[in-house]
């Protein structure tokens, strides 16, 4: 577990994120063609989760993040942080 907390998330560099009313858009691009039957839906936690990852932030640092920012207690944080990257990993995480 240490070592998750301690890792820098990156994302792919073929995604583009868009903010579409109240849900958050992530759409793969490959030779500069959208791949619309792939488009990925993340709910308020996951754009924020999202956001979060930037190349420089730990996994620790994200969880702190979310629960600072939900206000909730850093388990609840943490099962988000982690269940997000579980579920994305191959897909939109290097």
């Amino acid at each position: 577990m240490r070592e998750l907390l301690m890792r820098i998330l990156r994302k792919k560099q073929n995604l583009v994120a868009r903010r579409v009313g109240d849900e958050y858009i992530l759409v793969p691009v490959v030779n500069k063609v959208a791949e619309m039957d792939k488009v990925y839906t993340l709910n308020e936690v996951g754009a924020f989760i999202w956001d979060q990852i930037d190349g420089k932030k730990t996994v620790d640092e994200i969880i702190q993040a979310v629960t600072h920012q939900y206000e909730v207690k850093r388990i609840i944080a943490q099962d988000d942080v982690i269940n997000f990257i579980k579920k994305t990993e191959n897909i939109i995480l290097n």
